[in-house]
């Protein structure tokens, strides 16, 4: 079975101390689920028109298992606590 990824790019910073309390939920509600981080930062270099924006890349057994992720209570805790903190972008895509 491919492995789901979730892509979370980051448009705008808004509110770093509710980003914050975001991730301290997100982190822990992530790999309850069987989610763990491979990607965490800003680009080092972009190319083609792309923006020089935070990316968070997590990894899933599945796409369903993400999508659960997503839809959990404690993810869900977790986006009440981001708001209005940040501008974001998220995709759960299937690997290869």
């Amino acid at each position: 079975m491919a492995k789901g990824y979730w892509i979370t790019t980051y448009r705008a910073i808004k509110h770093p101390d509710k980003l914050a309390a975001y991730a301290k939920l997100a982190g822990p509600a992530i790999a309850a689920l069987g989610g763990r981080y491979v990607v965490r930062g800003n680009p080092a270099r972009t190319f083609e028109n792309g923006q020089m924006e935070r990316v968070v890349v997590s990894e899933f057994d599945s796409v369903q298992a993400a999508i659960a992720a997503h839809d959990s209570p404690g993810y869900q805790a977790a986006l009440k606590a981001l708001d209005d903190g940040a501008d974001r972008d998220i995709r759960i895509v299937e690997g290869l």
